[in-house]
């Protein structure tokens, strides 16, 4: 009559077996786990020096960002002036204006006598 408390009876036992026995057999080799460590140090270095580069692309472009704005921002300023005082005539711009007659009305005095 076979043991019901021996855990190799056990169907979870028996898995957790054949789970380490899958993770003895795939267990790389020295070597091979030499070259997998070189690679991934290999492209670490070349991504960070990919990276670095694109950095000091960056940096070197700011100034002609920044010339390239500051010319647009003065063509915009120039063109802004010409809408405003150029041209012949008085302009009538698309521009709604609230009109009308605001009174300011005197509060009653709520201050008592002395």
């Amino acid at each position: 009559m076979p043991n019901s408390r021996d855990p190799r009876d056990n169907p979870a036992w028996q898995a957790a077996q054949q789970w380490r026995e899958r993770t003895r057999q795939g267990r790389p080799s020295g070597l091979r786990l030499f070259f997998t460590w070189l690679l991934f140090g290999t492209l670490m270095i070349v991504g960070t020096v990919i990276g670095l580069f694109f950095l000091l692309i960056g940096w070197a472009m700011l100034p002609f960002m920044r010339h390239r704005m500051k010319k647009r921002m003065e063509r915009m300023r120039a063109e802004q002036a010409e809408d405003i005082g150029g041209g012949q005539g008085p302009r009538h711009h698309s521009q709604q204006v609230l009109e009308g007659d605001y009174v300011v009305k005197d509060e009653p005095d709520t201050r008592r006598p002395d």
